[in-house]
C-alpha cells in the first residue's frame, strides 16, 4: 500500500496549481512538526474558555461582548488600555486567533504575552504589552519588539529595502562615499494573527498569511502562567480571541505524522482529493478530519 500511495502522489506532483503567497511567503521559516501538526488539526470549538478576554484584569476603558471573546476600547483620550485572556498557560504549544481590523487600530496597537500582574492601564499613549519586564509585545503598525520598556528590533527581522539601500550592494568596497541610512517599511499586518506561545521551549512566534515568521521573543520564564494580551490607544478599536489548538511536550503520533507528510505533499489546492488516494476509506476519512 505504502508503494502505491507514493507512486500516485508522485505521478501527480505537477498537476496542482503554485500555492498563493504574499509578502510574508518570502519570510516564512521551517516549523517544527509539532507545530505543523497543531496547525493543520482540527480547530477547537469557539466556545472554549480559552478563548474568552479576562472580565477582571483588563482597563476600565475596555468593554467585553457577552460571550466575553470581543474587547472594545472605549473613545477615552490621552490612555493606554489593555486587557489579557481569562485563561493562561504553564506548559505545551499554544495557538490563538486574534482578529484586529487594521484600520481600527491607531499607533501602540500591541499583541502579546503577558505574566499575571502586567498592568493594563497607564495615562498618555504607550506601550502597555511589552512596556515592562512581565510582558512581550509585537507592535503592529510599526513592527517592532518591545520588553522591558525598551525597543528590541523588527519582527519579522528586515523587510524591505529601498532602492538606494539596494544600490549599495554596487559600489566598491573602497568607495569613500556617505552611505545614506534609509528608513525601512514596516510591512502592513492584515487583520488575523496567529499567536503561537511555546511554553516548552520558553517561545513566542506569530503566524501571517499562513506564514510562521518564526521566533520573536525566547527565553520566556519558564513554569509561569502566561497570557495573550493586548493593548491600544484607539477608541472603538474591537479585537477578537479564539483558541485554535494546542499540543503538549509529548513527540507527535506517527499516524498524525505520516498525516502531515501525505497533506503537504497534496498542497492546499489538492486537499479535496483526498478521496482519490489509493486508501482505505478510514484513512481518508482521518486526513479529511485532520486538516
Amino acid at each position: 500500500m505504502g508503494l502505491s500511495l507514493s507512486a500516485w502522489l508522485y505521478s501527480r506532483t505537477d498537476d496542482s496549481p503554485p500555492s498563493p503567497s504574499s509578502a510574508f511567503t518570502p519570510l516564512a521559516v521551517p516549523t517544527s512538526s509539532r507545530l505543523a501538526i497543531t496547525l493543520n488539526s482540527s480547530p477547537c470549538s469557539p466556545g472554549d474558555s480559552r478563548s474568552q478576554w479576562s472580565s477582571v484584569h483588563r482597563s476600565p476603558h475596555f468593554v467585553l461582548s457577552a460571550c466575553k471573546q470581543k474587547a472594545t476600547r472605549s473613545p477615552v483620550e490621552l490612555s493606554s488600555d489593555g486587557v489579557r485572556a481569562e485563561m493562561g498557560v504553564k506548559g505545551g504549544l499554544h495557538v490563538w486567533e486574534v482578529l484586529w481590523n487594521p484600520d481600527h487600530r491607531g499607533s501602540h496597537a500591541v499583541l502579546g504575552v503577558s505574566m499575571h500582574d502586567c498592568p493594563l492601564q497607564a495615562s498618555g499613549y504607550n506601550v502597555l504589552v511589552g512596556g515592562d519586564a512581565q510582558s512581550w509585545g509585537w507592535e503592529l503598525k510599526t513592527n517592532q519588539l518591545w520588553h522591558g520598556g525598551q525597543s528590541l528590533g523588527l519582527y519579522p527581522g528586515k523587510t524591505r529595502r529601498c532602492h538606494s539601500e539596494a544600490a549599495e550592494d554596487f559600489r566598491p568596497q573602497s568607495s569613500t562615499l556617505p552611505q545614506p541610512k534609509v528608513a525601512e517599511t514596516p510591512l502592513p499586518i492584515p487583520e488575523c494573527v496567529l499567536l503561537v506561545l511555546d511554553t516548552d521551549a520558553g517561545t513566542l512566534g506569530f503566524v501571517v498569511d499562513g506564514s510562521f515568521l518564526g521566533v520573536a521573543f525566547k527565553d520566556l520564564p519558564q513554569g509561569v502562567e502566561l497570557f495573550p494580551a493586548v493593548s491600544s490607544v484607539r477608541g472603538g478599536a474591537s479585537i477578537r480571541l479564539r483558541y485554535v489548538n494546542g499540543a503538549t511536550r509529548d513527540p507527535p503520533a506517527l499516524m498524525a505524522l505520516c498525516g502531515l507528510s501525505i497533506c503537504q505533499f497534496l498542497g492546499q489546492q489538492r486537499q479535496n482529493q483526498t478521496d482519490k488516494l489509493p486508501l482505505p476509506p478510514f484513512l481518508q476519512h482521518y486526513l479529511l478530519s485532520s486538516h
